[in-house]
């Protein structure tokens, strides 16, 4: 297997994006919501935070702890980025392509957002 640096920046950004997709962004939050109970409790200033804890069945439980965990989540996705990436380059190709330029675009909008 020979990947050049080029190659691995794309796969890493393509791979940054997408776990964040899954683990943190609204628009997948319902396919979090299965494997979570919500939890709020209101603090002493009257604000309310909501905690997210693993459901207890063994499976959502499991589902769960990896789903709330980035560091784990994003090595299950970089394992799948990177096998279709070397067996479905086809398909693969362009489908990273486009998160790697949504990850470059969140990192750069973060420094943005920094400097204002």
């Amino acid at each position: 297997m020979n990947i050049d640096f080029l190659t691995f920046i794309i796969l890493g950004l393509a791979c940054f994006r997408l776990t964040r997709l899954i683990v943190f962004d609204k628009i997948t939050e319902f396919l979090r919501q299965p494997f979570f109970d919500e939890i709020a409790e209101e603090n002493e200033d009257g604000t309310v935070e909501v905690y997210y804890l693993p459901k207890r069945t063994p499976i959502k439980k499991f589902i769960g702890e990896l789903l709330s965990c980035y560091w784990c989540t994003g090595v299950w996705i970089s394992a799948a980025v990177i096998t279709g990436y070397l067996f479905f380059p086809a398909l693969f190709v362009p489908i990273i392509l486009v998160f790697a330029v949504a990850g470059l675009a969140a990192i750069l909008e973060s420094v943005v957002q920094l400097w204002i």
